[in-house]
């Protein structure tokens, strides 16, 4: 099985890049939170991989951090997510921000996920509240934003969902506006994270 791939970024699309490792060309599929943070085709780059095996097919997973990996390892080992999915669930929301919404059982957090019913929301919910327990999630990662202005930061990011941005962009310039700024009013914090998705 394939663990770990490091070579050059060949091309780069989202939820899916090609890593050129010593002249071979391996198609990864990523979700959008490392396909932001892992560079320009041309650039070096070192994946954790989760290799999947179906009859027809064998599909490579790759992740920049331990988190993204283990939370893809446990939704996959929920009744009714695949890969794909899961993937999905990952591009739609911040890990940190996941574990969050599993420990507190957040099923309207998570069924804004898109692909994401109630009834999967709860099943991922009843599934994983235990599963996650241990899982280490760095600090400061959506920490700061949730504690001091969660209904800001909800507010906010209803701006710019409603404005046409991506989900998972707005959410890394609303987080990054209120762990810069603290808890402006709202007017405030929608300009400053509108100035940070215009950088």
């Amino acid at each position: 099985m394939i663990a770990l791939l490091r070579g050059r970024i060949l091309d780069k699309q989202p939820n899916r890049i090609v890593v050129d490792v010593q002249g071979v060309g391996y198609e990864v599929h990523v979700p959008l939170s490392t396909y932001y943070d892992v560079g320009d085709p041309g650039d070096q780059v070192s994946l954790r991989i989760h290799t999947h095996v179906r009859e027809d097919a064998l599909q490579l997973y790759g992740f920049l951090t331990a988190l993204e990996q283990q939370l893809f390892e446990r939704l996959i080992a929920t009744s009714g997510i695949g890969p794909k999915l899961a993937v999905a669930v990952l591009s739609g929301i911040e890990p940190a921000e996941l574990v969050a919404a599993v420990q507190r059982g957040d099923v309207a957090r998570l069924t804004a996920i898109p692909g994401i019913g109630r009834k999967t929301a709860e099943r991922i919910v009843l599934e994983l509240k235990d599963r996650l327990a241990h899982l280490v999630v760095p600090a400061g990662a959506g920490g700061p934003a949730e504690a001091s202005g969660g209904r800001l930061r909800d507010d906010v990011l209803s701006a710019l969902l409603n404005l046409g941005y991506h989900r998972a962009i707005a959410e890394k310039a609303v987080d990054a506006t209120l762990n810069t700024n603290g808890a402006p009013a709202f007017e405030q914090a929608l300009k400053a994270a509108l100035r940070e998705l215009m950088r």
